[in-house]
């Protein structure tokens, strides 16, 4: 069973259409991997008030480094996070799939 982090861009969207996204993603490496799926919830729905951007991206860093996979929606290379996530999915040898 492999690991999957999705990385999206999620700066003014509402949690419903985050979610929505993710259940697209989460199906479309669920139909190409040819088999069972692990998610990883990088979806920080009871994030700290006070939370800053680095305290976000220090957890999905955290969570990335236990996928087998990382799912990088549209719009990823837009959003500075992603493009970390990105980078270091790349750097550390991660499987990516980059959606357009």
């Amino acid at each position: 069973m492999k690991k999957l982090f999705i990385s999206q861009p999620m700066n003014g969207k509402t949690d419903d259409e985050i979610l929505a996204e993710r259940a697209n993603a989460i199906q479309a490496v669920r139909d190409s991997a040819g088999e069972e799926i692990e998610v990883i919830n990088s979806f920080f729905q009871d994030a700290p008030s006070e939370a800053r951007p680095l305290w976000y991206l220090g957890k999905s860093l955290e969570l990335l480094s236990e996928a087998d996979i990382a799912y990088f929606a549209p719009g990823w290379e837009k959003m500075r996070g992603c493009r970390i996530e990105n980078q270091c999915a790349k750097e550390y040898g991660i499987e990516r799939i980059i959606e357009a």
